[in-house]
């Protein structure tokens, strides 16, 4: 009944996601935790915005407490990365996030994360998961959670103020107050508009924001801040004529951003800049990492510096443990996630949209003139992605054809090589790919492909669309 993916674990409510397997879960934490000897470290666990999510923490809360372990609760719907930030900061071995991040609405789900704030590895998560099958449900034990108050077992805390404050002290807060920019957000109905809100007056922006009401709907669109869903910023930034409009998901630790002439840019797009910004502008010396289904062009541009590029599996665990074995600058992937040397471990939307901001303040440029200075340096490319839904049956046929019988269909650029790290990915000797791999959030196969043009991409795609007869 709990399975992870590369995002933790989710679940449509009322379905799997319900009171018995969320106590299941919590209760499987408190025999990993005891059976380590880490217990007396404690729990902390917050929530976002989506239906059931502070009632989902307590409801974990109540089992920790009957098991006698002390649970830290961030009683106040935050974005993800205030989560990670605290069990870094407080050198606690657990912490429990919980969210669908950028699922549908229907969904809900739990991110674990262990030591020094990191999305908790797969064997981590398959340990949980073998726990959690020696479990009966209707014998977990819970505690009242009034009286797990009063007898200190349960504290709710507030810590925003620690996160922010982190990062107020890391970015060039008086070059930003210099500039006088105007900035629109769109957290998408989800946690992140009051912490991007207080950083970005408290550097003397001037800040719009719209969707910011609580929804558990999100507006009856997905929370994820792509081009589709952006397009209302991306009016809004037109029409008011602001310098940039700035978005996130559901639990802020992905970013999309509105350039100045009204532009979605892709992830990938961000990711170059930033990464270009911290070496050019900034000084800093260092690889960078990339998962496997975003651009290439970091590559090359990390190649213009000297640096190295590294590709690793879908999943930002697998990210954040490549920068600290590389001492890498800055890791990211294509969906919109991203960090960056000496920041926590894991991805966070609220501290890339304000080194965003910094970024454009400190060089003085527009955002579309940094990319277009940036593309010089790392050659252009255009990337597609598109999702296919099938049956049980269908996946089975998938799996066997690609990665066991290993077919591929014939494509019309010459084939440098083929890698089945995650999926299967095929690199063209023109520098471009295409990849389909099993997404670890939903049940989808996506496809993606970066070209030198988007026909050349779209092309890929139909060509394995038609083989794998989706």
């Amino acid at each position: 009944m709990i399975k992870f993916g590369t995002g933790g674990w989710r679940a449509i409510i009322g379905d799997d996601f319900i009171r018995s397997n969320i106590q299941v879960l919590a209760k499987a934490m408190c025999d990993k935790m005891r059976n380590e000897n880490v217990q007396e470290t404690g729990m902390v666990i917050g929530y976002d915005r989506r239906f059931l999510s502070k009632e989902a923490m307590q409801w974990a809360a109540q089992v920790f407490a009957a098991e006698g372990i002390k649970t830290r609760l961030i009683n106040y719907s935050v974005p993800t990365p205030v989560v990670m930030f605290y069990v870094m900061r407080h050198r606690m071995k657990y912490g429990m996030m919980i969210t669908a991040s950028h699922n549908p609405a229907l969904y809900n789900g739990i991110k674990i994360f262990t030591e020094a704030g990191r999305d908790a590895e797969e064997e981590q998560t398959c340990q949980i998961e073998e726990y959690c099958k020696d479990i009966d449900p209707c014998e977990v034990e819970v505690m009242d959670y009034d009286r797990a108050v009063e007898e200190g077992l349960i504290e709710e805390i507030y810590p925003l103020n620690e996160y922010l404050d982190n990062i107020i002290d890391t970015i060039n807060m008086e070059m930003i107050r210099s500039k006088r920019m105007r900035i629109a957000l769109d957290p998408l109905y989800g946690v992140s508009g009051a912490s991007l809100r207080t950083i970005l007056l408290t550097a003397r922006c001037e800040v719009d924001t719209m969707h910011e009401n609580h929804d558990t709907l999100f507006g009856g669109h997905l929370p994820a801040p792509n081009e589709e869903t952006l397009r209302p910023l991306q009016n809004y930034v037109t029409a008011k004529h602001f310098d940039m409009g700035v978005a996130t998901d559901g639990d802020g630790d992905r970013l999309g951003v509105i350039d100045d002439t009204g532009q979605f840019l892709h992830p990938n797009e961000i990711l170059l800049m930033l990464y270009y910004y911290l070496l050019k502008y900034k000084g800093w010396h260092g690889p960078a990492v990339r998962n496997i289904a975003t651009t290439h062009m970091l590559d090359r541009l990390a190649d213009f510096f000297g640096e190295e590029c590294y590709e690793v599996p879908v999943g930002f665990k697998y990210i954040s443990a490549m920068m600290q074995e590389k001492d890498a600058v800055i890791g990211g992937e294509s969906s919109g996630g991203l960090t960056v040397r000496g920041h926590i471990h894991g991805k966070d939307g609220v501290y890339a949209a304000s080194l965003l901001v910094e970024m454009v303040a400190v060089t003085g440029k527009k955002l579309s003139e940094l990319l277009r200075e940036v593309k010089e340096l790392s050659g252009a490319a255009e990337m597609v992605e598109y999702a296919f839904r099938f049956s049980t049956e269908k996946k089975a046929d998938i799996e066997e054809t690609l990665m066991k019988d290993k077919l591929l269909p014939g494509f019309d650029f010459p084939v440098e090589k083929v890698s089945y790290m995650d999926g299967c990915k095929v690199y063209f000797q023109n520098g471009g790919w295409v990849i389909a791999r099993f997404s670890g959030t939903e049940p989808l196969l996506r496809i993606f492909s970066e070209m030198p043009s988007r026909e050349m991409a779209v092309q890929n795609v139909r060509r394995l669309e038609e083989f794998l007869k989706l």
